[in-house]
């Protein structure tokens, strides 16, 4: 296998240009966050941390809701480029099976795989899903699928299937209630619960001022 780094090095290139025309909840600024937040989890909990760098970076690869809801899309082109790398085998194997189950979609469905790292990572990702940061992506992610703002007589859908979910047929302040503000209940690690109160907290105070000032 090549020097980690250098490894490191190659990968942030290759999702720097692969995700150069992406959406900008999920481009690479957005892997950039993820792996930051990763990174200071592992800190404080532990974790291979060459592991979580290949998985971070490489977790959003080809977001399956960009591709027709093809989840295997991303697994495969990290595989590839993991091999082109030289990396070791169980490495490799063990970074696909945490693109394979880091999305909050897999939450609908019993989970198949869990490890230290790919619960630190799904952390680090829940945690750019809310907050101000959050609350930005959710609304560009919404005008990109052309959903409404808000409809009052639209409900909340907050039990659906899988594929329910996966559909996206939702106003953007519902996808709140749908996911967003369940992610802080959902973190798997102490460090990320205790990352994730205040974004929380800032998430619940941007809706209570959004009806205050729909309703005037």
């Amino acid at each position: 296998m090549k020097n980690q780094e250098k490894i490191i090095e190659n990968t942030h290139l290759f999702v720097k240009k692969t995700l150069e025309k992406a959406e900008a909840g999920h481009d690479y600024w957005h892997i950039l966050r993820v792996l930051k937040n990763a990174e200071k989890i592992a800190g404080k909990e532990g974790g291979d941390l060459f592991v979580i760098r290949l998985g971070s970076l490489l977790h959003d690869i080809a977001d399956s809701k960009f591709y027709q809801g093809d989840e295997s899309i991303g697994p495969k082109i990290a595989r590839d480029f993991l091999q082109q790398q030289e990396v070791d085998p169980e490495i490799i194997d063990h970074v696909v099976k945490i693109i394979e189950n880091i999305s909050f979609k897999n939450t609908f469905e019993e989970q198949k795989f869990t490890s230290k790292e790919l619960q630190i990572i799904q952390d680090a990702d829940r945690l750019d899903a809310i907050g101000a940061i959050g609350i930005a992506r959710t609304f560009v992610y919404g005008g990109h699928k052309n959903n409404l703002i808000y409809h009052p007589d639209i409900k909340p859908k907050t039990r659906q299937s899988k594929e329910e979910y996966k559909k996206g047929e939702t106003t953007t302040i519902n996808h709140f209630y749908e996911k967003l503000l369940k992610l802080k209940d959902l973190m798997n690690t102490e460090t990320g619960r205790e990352m994730s109160e205040e974004r929380h907290r800032f998430m619940e105070d941007f809706l209570e001022q959004f009806y205050k000032e729909w309703n005037v």
